[in-house]
């Protein structure tokens, strides 16, 4: 009962998480941190992506200020919280912030990794259309736009290779694209995948990417369907002064857990790989027509989404109206 009562000592501190929930799913285990640890406030920047987050939680400490030293009396976060949160959400470490900390805006730079098997796509025109995204660009072909809340769509990207995964299914193999960059527009990583498959495809020339990075030529972005979300991975965030904390009894916990849900998984894709094994190969109809696969119309040629300059007349005459 102690935990559910407010704390009279607190400390601001941020977390960082690891996840597979859903966003409604995570939202709904974000208030369950609430009511167990007393957090007096849940900061508006937290997004459903990140894996850092910072809040106010009960602190065994008298004066939130000590020194490292006295971090040895402080609470065990990761092992509290882990013991009450569901399997599929883990803390893996926590460090004491400032006042003014804010997880989004604090972040110096982001990893994101996308994880697609080969097949069929030509993984070195991929590259090459992947190198142009490399410096600062206009992204505003590669996101969702939100007119209403962002106005510079000026991102810069550090780093984008395409690399090998050294695993094998099914006689394909996995592979990843690694981005690295300051910040990143909403839903920029999955556009920026799915232009880079319709290259690998050879449905497109790697030249598309420089077409739709210049805004001057491309003043509207063409209509197409992101990459799917579950391969994409924000492998790491970058802040500065920020260590993040993890008991050694807490991190042998994480280990094992890590290890008990791989194994859990693996099991999963046993059995589909045996009912494979029961499955026969169809001969082939002679009288049966192939399907006809859905012709590609090119990026450049396809209907376009309203300019950002579009977007805000209707934002501005909308909020005229109320």
């Amino acid at each position: 009962m102690a935990l559910l009562q407010k704390p009279t000592q607190s400390r601001r501190l941020s977390l960082r998480f690891s996840k597979q929930l859903k966003e409604q799913d995570y939202w709904l285990e974000v208030g369950k941190i609430h009511a167990i640890l007393g957090v007096e406030e849940l900061t508006k920047e937290f997004l459903p992506l990140d894996r850092v987050i910072s809040l106010y939680l009960r602190s065994n400490l008298k004066d939130a200020g000590e020194n490292i030293l006295g971090e040895r009396s402080e609470i065990d976060y990761v092992s509290v919280l882990n013991r009450n949160l569901p399997r599929d959400i883990r803390v893996i470490g926590w460090c004491p912030v400032a006042a003014d900390f804010l997880a989004r805006f604090s972040c110096l730079g982001r990893e994101y990794k996308y994880l697609f098997w080969k097949r069929a796509l030509d993984v070195s025109k991929m590259q090459k259309a992947a190198f142009k995204f490399i410096g600062e660009h206009d992204f505003r072909n590669f996101c969702k736009m939100d007119a209403a809340n962002v106005s510079n769509y000026k991102r810069y990207i550090t780093d984008f290779n395409i690399s090998a995964c050294d695993q094998r299914s099914n006689h394909d193999e996995l592979w990843s694209m690694n981005i690295r960059g300051s910040a990143f527009l909403w839903h920029q990583v999955r556009c920026m995948a799915a232009v880079l498959f319709f290259v690998g495809q050879g449905l497109e020339s790697p030249c598309v990417v420089d077409s739709l990075l210049d805004i001057t030529k491309t003043p509207r972005k063409p209509q197409y369907t992101m990459a799917p979300e579950l391969p994409l991975i924000l492998r790491s965030c970058l802040f500065d002064g920020v260590s993040f904390m993890c008991s050694s009894d807490a991190s042998q916990a994480l280990i094992e857990h890590l290890k008990d849900e791989h194994h859990q998984y693996m099991l999963q894709a046993a059995i589909f790989d045996e009912a494979l094994t029961c499955l026969s190969i169809p001969e082939p109809n002679p009288l049966e027509h192939p399907k006809k696969k859905r012709k590609h119309i090119p990026l450049l040629s396809r209907e376009a989404e309203p300019s950002y300059e579009e977007r805000r007349a209707r934002v501005k005459a909308k909020s005229a109206n109320v």
